[in-house]
């Protein structure tokens, strides 16, 4: 369709490639051409094609445009937006069955409704997704549409396109769609499967010395994809010009895992936007005491309490010097005297607490969370 209607338009041959450069579609003003019409000789009789990447919700590709010799010249920036107004008129109508049944099938997954890894695999193998990778979820909350009244929405279709503009922009900011599967969840949500294995988030990646990649780990690469959803949150926001936000899940193993990562999301989000306002990308581990407060599952708060004092995991001394400092009540001296230290040696060791987990203990809050996660780390010694 993209290539029939550009080549009627542009009154030349249009090919359409997808990502790995093979052609698929072609269309010569009123026929099909053959989808091999391109080759070495054929380029070098007209000289010159002119070339232009598109997105149709999370499906990358080329168009190929023939600059014919005997006609004008078409400038780059005019066929881009012959390009982008076709490829947006064709999202909803000539792809919205597709793009609502994998809508559903990954609605469904998230939510818990697939139990049955063979059949989650199944139906995205049908719609070409491949769930083999480890991925985390990355959720997307628009504020447009959602805020208004119902006289002041807009009409269902012009809905529709701006939600796949905003897919768009979201499978251009990744780049590599192989690694980003996208889905409108409804309701002005949308969610991000994203690749989360070191090699796929490495342009997010700071080196630290380590090469450890343990998938098995769910706080694994967790920072990598926080600084991956600012970046796309920045991105976002000067695309859409409305107010947004972001939940991020961990990675948890397994395709069923996926609901897991959902869950972490759609809690951070609810939470990071109640206590923190708009525009703000928001995770378990950054959410402080509310996380400890506010997150029912019990499972998930004792991994966030392990998670937090992990850099604690070789320093028993330290351990101990904490259980020592909160049984008396956060005084100096009479924890130093309990521990038989100098009060200097104390304060030495409350620094180096702060410096390896980054919570301050001369911070209330920062206090607390670390006395829960003491509490919660008791219940499984």
């Amino acid at each position: 369709m993209v290539a029939r209607k550009l080549s009627s338009l542009l009154d030349t041959a249009v090919f359409i490639s997808d990502s790995k450069q093979t052609i698929v579609a072609s269309w010569r003003c009123d026929i099909p051409c053959p989808l091999n019409g391109i080759n070495s000789n054929h380029q070098e009789r007209n000289n010159r094609y002119l070339k232009l990447p598109f997105y149709i919700q999370d499906q990358v590709g080329e168009v190929i445009i023939e600059q014919r010799s005997d006609s004008e010249i078409l400038p780059q920036k005019y066929a881009k937006a012959f390009v982008d107004l076709i490829v947006t008129q064709v999202i909803d109508p000539a792809f919205s069955s597709q793009q609502a049944y994998k809508n559903r099938v990954i609605f469904d997954l998230l939510h818990g409704y697939i139990s049955d890894e063979a059949v989650a695999l199944q139906q995205a193998g049908l719609l070409s997704i491949d769930l083999t990778l480890p991925r985390a979820v990355i959720l997307i909350e628009i504020e447009a549409f959602l805020s208004q009244n119902d006289d002041a929405k807009p009409s269902n279709r012009d809905q529709q396109r701006y939600y796949g503009s905003v897919i768009n922009s979201i499978v251009k900011f990744f780049n590599l769609p192989d690694d980003t599967i996208c889905a409108d969840l409804g309701g002005g949500q949308f969610v991000v499967l994203k690749a989360s294995d070191s090699k796929s988030l490495s342009p997010w990646t700071i080196q630290t010395g380590t090469t450890s990649d343990v998938l098995g780990a769910s706080w694994t690469n967790l920072d990598a994809l926080k600084r991956a959803s600012k970046d796309l949150l920045t991105r976002l926001r000067q695309e859409t010009e409305t107010a947004l936000n972001i939940g991020v899940g961990r990675y948890h193993p397994g395709i069923l895992g996926l609901s897991r990562s959902y869950q972490d999301a759609q809690v951070a989000l609810r939470l990071g936007r109640r206590f923190n306002g708009q525009n703000g990308v928001y995770c378990l581990d950054d959410l402080g005491i509310a996380a400890f407060a506010c997150v029912a599952d019990e499972r998930t708060k004792v991994e966030l309490a392990l998670h937090l004092l992990s850099p604690l995991d070789n320093e028993p001394e330290l351990i101990n010097t904490l259980q020592v400092f909160f049984a008396q009540d956060c005084a100096l001296s009479p924890t130093a005297k309990q521990l038989c230290i100098h009060r200097n040696t104390l304060t030495y060791r409350l620094e180096k607490i702060t410096s390896l987990t980054g919570l301050d203990l001369r911070r209330f809050d920062e206090a607390v969370q670390v006395r829960l996660a003491l509490l919660l780390k008791g219940l499984i010694d």
